[in-house]
């Protein structure tokens, strides 16, 4: 299981010449991926196109941009201008988001969500890979071309949960995204149909990269109290809602991954276990002293590079 680093709005730089450094400073610990959410602060492809510039190695991914706020012929210009940047080494990951960002946010109608991300991925993966598209669909008619400044591959995968979305994802992308998502529901839910739709188009074995919050210590219980402020609305949201339940667990507090050295690396093992191919660490802090929260997590996650 390969192992990055996750910055969503905690832990990374609120200046962009930092979350540039933080990139490079990922690659130079060697760890195998940097992951940068896409949400109120900078826009993801932008900072992975820059971080491209400024690495030599590691995959860089997003996870995830949403869809519905952008065409796909404009994401994947975007993404293959980013793919550019970085030699063929963005992990373009993207997902539908959730209704109430689509409606009461963007003020766009969240209806018939699979068809969505199944025509949107039509569109997306025929500009990608040919440049080009004609396609009519009840949701998208798009007729147009792209001059691809690069050949490079590009990995795509999508923030897939529920069982229509898995299939897609299978069956038309490199894999899944996951967040919320304990071993318990990897293994008994995620990985064996996501598995199922790649095999049965005689596609490769898709990648499942999972995202959870971590953190090292030896005071648990008040761990798990700052990971019940930090994460407790994701608990709120319909589809990760439905993901808690598949692990039968109450809060996503319950399912961070949170202990002294060992604990934490018997947990990252049963996520290997259950079929995890990638693991996104967002790295959450405990304690009167962040920065040597962060750093004690850290440490032993650069330590595991390489042997999980």
């Amino acid at each position: 299981m390969r192992i990055g680093i996750f910055f969503g709005t905690m832990g990374s730089s609120s200046t962009l010449d930092g979350l540039i450094q933080q990139i490079v400073d990922v690659e130079d610990d060697g760890f195998d991926s940097f992951w940068t959410a896409n949400v109120s602060r900078t826009d993801a492809l932008t900072v992975v196109a820059l971080g491209g510039q400024r690495t030599s190695r590691i995959e860089m991914g997003t996870a995830v941009v949403p869809t519905f706020p952008r065409h796909p012929t404009a994401m994947a210009q975007q993404a293959l201008t980013t793919n550019a940047a970085t030699n063929g080494r963005l992990i373009l990951g993207i997902g539908l988001s959730h209704q109430p960002n689509v409606e009461n946010r963007w003020g766009l109608k969240f209806e018939t969500p699979g068809q969505h991300m199944e025509e949107y991925m039509t569109i997306l993966r025929s500009m990608v890979d040919t440049g080009k598209v004609d396609f009519d669909g009840s949701l998208f008619n798009v007729h147009a071309e792209v001059d691809r400044v690069s050949t490079d591959p590009m990995t795509v995968c999508i923030a897939a949960l529920a069982p229509r979305m898995l299939r897609i994802a299978g069956e038309m992308a490199q894999g899944t995204i996951t967040w919320m998502v304990g071993p318990t529901t990897l293994d008994t839910h995620i990985v064996p149909r996501i598995t199922r739709a790649a095999e049965s188009g005689g596609r490769e074995a898709p990648r499942v990269c999972v995202g959870l919050p971590i953190c090292v210590t030896d005071d648990r219980s008040a761990a798990f109290e700052r990971a019940g402020e930090f994460f407790q609305n994701y608990g709120n949201l319909p589809s990760y809602r439905r993901m808690l339940d598949i692990e039968g667990v109450e809060s996503p507090a319950e399912i961070a991954i949170i202990g002294n050295e060992s604990e934490v690396e018997a947990q990252l093992r049963a996520l290997s276990d259950a079929g995890a191919t990638d693991y996104l660490a967002s790295i959450f802090p405990e304690g009167d002293d962040s920065a040597a929260s962060f750093n004690r997590t850290r440490a032993l996650l650069k330590g595991l590079v390489g042997t999980l």
